[in-house]
């Protein structure tokens, strides 16, 4: 959770294929965040143990600041979907969920993805419960 505020935009295994490892350099750099299938469950248990119970005002007001299709596209990455996945569930293109995408995080002033996933459970929009 610290490397995640801290800025760190994915996450490998030390033993992760150099096809991996490159592939995973490329995705970052192009803006996208990776983490390894394995990691995934450990980076969600760390953040849910670390979810306040009541919701950070100044995260509520950033939200209130986000469209309806905003918010649902963030708790769909919160959710783990990829562009393709929220494209064909909300039933508009994959364009559409990467400006979407794109407008909130310049709105809520985060860098990628994983930021994304962790304010959507920092701000009570994605709970435990709902994940």
């Amino acid at each position: 959770m610290a490397a995640v505020r801290a800025g760190a935009s994915g996450f490998l295994l030390k033993d992760a294929p150099p096809e991996d490892m490159l592939a995973a350099i490329r995705t970052v750099h192009a803006g996208d965040a990776v983490l390894a299938a394995s990691t995934t469950r450990r980076l969600l248990d760390q953040l849910l143990q670390q979810v306040a119970p009541a919701v950070d005002p100044v995260s509520a007001r950033a939200l209130a600041g986000l469209t309806a299709r905003e918010r649902e596209v963030l708790e769909a990455i919160a959710r783990g979907w990829s562009n393709a996945e929220i494209a064909e569930r909300l039933t508009v293109s994959a364009g559409t969920v990467k400006t979407h995408v794109s407008s909130v995080l310049a709105k809520l002033g985060l860098r990628d993805r994983v930021q994304a996933v962790v304010f959507a459970y920092e701000s009570g929009l994605v709970s435990p419960g709902r994940a």
